[in-house]
C-alpha cells in the first residue's frame, strides 16, 4: 500500500434502507469532521454522500440522544435517510476511521495507545479522543453497549438530554440516555459535527491501492 500526500476525492452513495436500532454514536476525526471551536453546532450540512468506516475500542459517552432524520445532500432530490445521534461529551479509545474512494483511502488513528480504566475513568480519559456536542448521522453501527436511564420511544422533538436545542420531528421517534458506554464499537456514517474535538497522537494518511487493507475494518 503506497502513502500520497494529497490527491481527489470524488463519489456517490446513495442510501435506500434504513432501520433505527437502540444504539450508540460515536466521534469521527480529520477532514471529515466540521469542528466549530465557538459558536452553536451546525446541525443542518450539506453532505457528500460518501459514507465512512470507525472502528474504537471503546466509547465513554454523557448525554445521548437518537431519532431519525436525513441528510442533505447538493441535489435537493436525493436526501439520505439516517440515524441522527447526539452526545454531549465523548471519551474515545484507539480510533480509526477511513473512507475509501475508488483506489484512494483517507486514515485517521487516534489515541491509539490509549485505554478505558473503569476504575479511574476521568485519569484515563486524558490519554483519549475528546469531543463535546456531537452530532452525527450514521447508517449502520455495532458494538457490546450500555446505557444507564435510557428512555425509549420519546417524541423526537422532546429529545433534551445531549443539551442541543433541536431534535427530530414533532411526533418522530426518538430515545435517549444519561450515559452510554461501547466496547468494540464499527460503524458507517455519512457526517459528524462537533463544537470541540481533540484528537490525541493523531496520524493521518493517504493510502493508494486497491483492497481493504487499508480501512479501518473490511466489508
Amino acid at each position: 500500500m503506497k502513502e500520497a500526500q494529497s490527491a481527489p476525492a470524488t463519489g456517490r452513495t446513495n442510501w435506500r434502507r434504513f432501520a433505527v436500532a437502540v444504539g450508540v454514536p460515536t466521534a469521527v476525526a480529520g477532514g471529515l469532521v466540521v469542528a466549530l471551536a465557538q459558536g452553536a453546532l451546525a446541525a443542518n450540512i450539506t453532505v457528500s454522500g460518501t459514507p465512512f468506516k470507525l472502528t474504537a475500542d471503546h466509547l465513554e459517552g454523557q448525554g445521548f440522544t437518537q431519532y431519525s432524520g436525513t441528510l442533505s445532500t447538493a441535489d435537493p432530490k436525493k436526501p439520505i435517510v439516517a440515524a441522527k445521534s447526539g452526545i454531549q461529551h465523548a471519551d474515545i479509545y484507539n480510533l480509526c476511521q477511513s473512507v475509501a474512494v475508488g483506489p484512494i483511502t483517507l486514515r485517521i488513528e487516534a489515541a491509539k495507545g490509549a485505554t478505558f480504566d473503569a476504575n479511574n475513568p476521568k485519569g484515563s480519559a486524558a490519554n483519549a479522543v475528546q469531543a463535546d456536542d456531537l452530532l452525527i448521522g450514521m447508517s449502520e453501527l455495532s458494538g457490546d453497549a450500555t446505557f444507564k436511564n435510557i428512555q425509549i420511544g420519546v417524541d423526537a422533538s422532546k429529545l433534551d438530554a445531549d443539551g442541543a436545542d433541536e431534535h427530530g420531528e414533532v411526533g418522530g421517534f426518538g430515545q435517549q440516555a444519561s450515559s452510554v458506554s461501547i466496547e468494540n464499537l464499527k460503524q458507517r456514517a455519512y457526517s459528524t459535527t462537533a463544537s470541540s474535538f481533540k484528537l490525541k497522537g493523531m496520524s493521518l494518511k493517504l493510502l493508494i491501492g486497491k483492497g481493504e487493507s487499508s480501512e479501518c475494518f473490511p466489508g
